[in-house]
């Protein structure tokens, strides 16, 4: 087994498998809110990198909803609290492979 410290953290997303529910998403970013903010901190909070820039706009960021590890840190990291996130319905989201 290889040490899990020395792993990416592309590597150890893989050892989690996520079911999307695309009709209800765990977690909403509301816009009006994140233009305003500047150190944009959701980029650098997240565990797992849930949140990256938007390619086609730098005011606004994306969620990677499959990376989600259901921590709920967003919750408490925004200071606009412009980060809705629930927990996924019944069924969906994380589900763990390994360990």
């Amino acid at each position: 087994m290889s040490d899990i410290l020395s792993l990416s953290l592309e590597d150890k997303l893989y050892r989690t498998k996520y079911e999307p529910d695309a009709a209800h998403p765990h977690i909403r970013v509301n816009s009006d809110y994140c233009v305003k903010c500047g150190d944009k901190p959701c980029l650098f909070f997240c565990p797992a990198q849930v949140y990256k820039p938007n390619p086609n706009d730098a005011n606004l960021v994306t969620v990677s909803h499959e990376n989600c590890l259901e921590c709920g840190t967003c919750r408490y990291g925004c200071p606009f609290q412009a980060i809705d996130w629930q927990n996924p319905d019944g069924g969906m989201g994380v589900k763990y492979r390994y360990g």
